[in-house]
């Protein structure tokens, strides 16, 4: 199969790419390497997945134009590509601009694929809102503008299905960690703050916060197993993490053990947004395509030390 990949240096979307590669499928990858984050860790990434065997174009998926450099004989497409998580430096726009003006303008090149058999959004369960322990058909109520437009983004590409225009679906992920996971997020700070003997800064309250830590090979199974299981999925949502929660202070307390160092804590005011409670609830995916992550919290945190230590010091 050709695979299209958006996002590919990131840190969910080149796991992904390189399992595809692993399967035997043509990868190509597409990328703006913006500089939300280190772009040096985006092209440490891309790297790996191009020695895998993967192309990738530079393009930014808001300009139409772009869309010239790309082949139109995918079979499949996932979309990674956001403007990601929470944060006091990205714009309504910028969230608007990334997530809802790409994916429409991503949607309508699918549309000119003619041997596309599925398209694959890739969501999040910060749709649900402050708490994120439901199936897929509650009503969703996002509290970020992050969660506002990766909801706009799905609905976007669901109606297409609804249309009968092409067949699609939307995963959403739960808190994913393991190597590559980005230098703003938890664990990257935790490790590399805690190898410093630098303090962890801590939103107030949120230490009491559940997560479903759900370690990245995990979620890549759940990714992959759409394919080949069109007819089940298209137009469908999943939920795809662990079911196992843990607070982030359980959290904190692997990395320490991992370490074997004291990580240190500075608390800091609370993040409007933040979510307070995620667990996954796999029901469907279990059902449907087999879902069943195994890797513990500990396991995870393990890999993504090894990780670091080899790459980032």
């Amino acid at each position: 199969m050709k695979i299209l990949v958006t996002g590919i240096a990131g840190f969910i979307g080149s796991h992904t790419a390189e399992r595809l590669l692993d399967m035997g499928h043509e990868v190509t990858g597409a990328d703006n390497f913006c500089d939300y984050y280190s772009l040096e860790l985006k092209q440490m990434n891309a790297e790996a997945v191009k020695e895998k065997g993967s192309e990738i174009v530079t393009m930014d998926l808001r300009n139409e134009e772009d869309y010239n450099l790309l082949d139109q004989d995918f079979d499949y497409i996932f979309h990674f590509a956001a403007q990601p998580g929470i944060s006091q430096t990205s714009s309504f726009e910028d969230y608007f601009t990334n997530n809802i003006i790409a994916t429409k303008y991503l949607i309508d090149f699918a549309l000119k694929c003619k041997n596309l058999k599925l398209f694959v959004n890739i969501g999040t369960s910060s749709i649900y809102g402050l708490e994120a322990t439901y199936p897929e058909d509650i009503a969703p109520k996002p509290a970020s503008y992050y969660g506002v437009t990766k909801l706009a983004a799905e609905q976007l590409v669901l109606q297409k299905s609804r249309e009968k225009q092409m067949k699609s679906c939307s995963l959403r992920l739960y808190s994913v960690i393991g190597p590559r996971e980005r230098p703003e997020k938890m664990y990257t700070k935790l490790i590399d703050l805690g190898l410093k003997g630098q303090a962890f800064p801590l939103f107030d309250g949120s230490d009491k916060h559940l997560r479903s830590f759900t370690y990245v090979g995990d979620i890549v199974d759940g990714i992959v197993s759409v394919i080949d299981n069109v007819d089940k999925v298209d137009g469908e949502i999943f939920n795809l993490g662990t079911e196992v929660e843990h607070t982030t202070q359980e959290g904190i307390d692997a990395v320490a053990e991992v370490l074997g160092k004291t990580i240190k804590i500075e608390v800091k005011p609370k993040r409007a947004g933040d979510q307070t409670r995620t667990k996954a609830n796999i029901d469907k995916a279990r059902r449907l395509l087999n879902y069943n992550p195994q890797t513990t919290l500990l396991e995870s945190v393990r890999s993504q030390v090894e990780w670091f230590k080899a790459n980032c010091l």
